[in-house]
């Protein structure tokens, strides 16, 4: 059976708000924290290594805003775990990485692969000019261990300082996807890439929750854009009055894919040209199903006979193509031999403050939903 999502509420300042959240998630927190330290400690990264690797990444963290790691902090007093740990929950893919370079430069034996499959996600942006109700809509299939549906959160922060946030993320963690009540939405996928890991930046699941902060969508790309990152990352930025576009983001160089026929479709394998012109695509050999996930969504949906709705970008993302490696993909065996799957289809229609979550689902269809009071006018449809 298919654990039902949790839903937080939180408010205050961020220490204030980050032990609520602690409080409220704990269960979850002390399982995907022992997931990920298991994971670690399989390669002989221990807490010890961990202090070290949070030491190396807290400035960076700090220096881009000041009160993550104090709503972290918070996070760690009300669940009852180090706050190290609470790191690792918001930097758990340059922490990987981090533990499997150190363990490759050990000598681990090459039949002894390193656990750290990629999030492999698959977005989709309908603009509103595609959408039968005249309204943007914003998804994501996300793709990752299949156990994280038990470790999966939908969280509510009212903020005194800005917009209100409804994200969908793993418990801990301050933002992974989601919307803000001035309507700007956000969801992103793992991309690879040769200049990864050479500069310490700033975990990317703080980026999406700096975007999720602003009031102006131009203080979100500005984020994005500019901010300098750890690994290469793909992020998709969509505001509720008709505007999305798709950032492909190197750690040092930010390319811009534009929608296509009122349509953004994102996997994991560059798209812009210029990106590719310039670097080397490294992830497609751990997610070749990525060739054609994006190709199979935007096909089936430039194929709708009519405007497209919600219903129409679930249907594409429950696509069985190719089943298991599918868009919508049952738990399976990856080459890391984890269960991958995914995790969790999420839906958003912005400008009603919608979104829709359904865990694991390739096993269970079933939507729940949740809304977000929003702060801008509607569009007309």
């Amino acid at each position: 059976m298919v654990q039902p999502i949790q839903y937080i509420e939180i408010s205050g300042a961020p220490f204030e708000r980050g032990v609520q959240y602690g409080q409220q998630a704990a269960e979850r927190i002390k399982l995907g924290a022992e997931h990920y330290l298991n994971q670690l400690d399989r390669i002989n990264f221990g807490m010890p290594a961990l202090i070290e690797a949070v030491a190396q990444y807290l400035p960076s963290i700090e220096k881009f805003d000041a009160a993550y790691p104090e709503e972290m902090r918070g996070i760690a007093q009300g669940a009852g775990v180090p706050f190290e740990v609470v790191v690792l929950l918001n930097a758990r893919t340059e922490v990987l990485q981090m533990a499997k370079r150190r363990a490759a430069a050990a000598g681990k034996r090459q039949d002894e692969p390193v656990d750290d499959d990629p999030d492999g996600c698959t977005g989709v942006v309908v603009l509103p000019e595609a959408a039968a109700e005249g309204r943007l809509i914003h998804a994501l299939n996300w793709d990752w261990k299949a156990e994280c549906a038990e470790t999966s959160v939908v969280l509510r922060i009212r903020r005194d300082d800005g917009p209100d946030i409804l994200t969908f993320t793993e418990a801990g963690q301050l933002a992974r996807v989601g919307m803000n009540a001035a309507g700007i939405a956000i969801t992103a996928n793992y991309l690879e890439s040769e200049r990864d890991y050479r500069q310490l930046g700033v975990p990317v699941a703080l980026v999406r929750r700096k975007v999720l902060e602003q009031a102006q969508l131009a203080m979100a790309m500005h984020g994005i854009y500019t901010t300098p990152k750890s690994a290469s990352i793909n992020n998709i930025l969509s505001h509720a009055h008709g505007i999305a576009l798709d950032f492909e983001c190197a750690p040092d160089e930010t390319f811009l894919v534009q929608p296509q026929g009122g349509l953004i479709v994102h996997a994991n394998h560059w798209q812009s040209p210029v990106a590719l012109a310039k670097l080397q695509d490294r992830g497609i050999a751990n997610m070749p199903d990525s060739l054609y996930r994006d190709t199979r969504v935007r096909s089936l949906l430039q194929h709708s006979t009519a405007k497209l709705t919600r219903d129409d970008v679930k249907r594409a993302l429950f696509d069985t193509f190719e089943w298991p490696w599918s868009v919508c993909r049952p738990p399976r065996p990856s080459f890391s031999n984890n269960l991958s799957a995914t995790v969790a289809m999420v839906v958003m229609d912005p400008a009603l403050g919608v979104m829709e979550v359904a865990m694991l689902p390739a096993i269970d269809s079933a939507f729940t939903t949740f809304n977000l009071d929003m702060a801008i006018q509607p569009v007309a449809a």
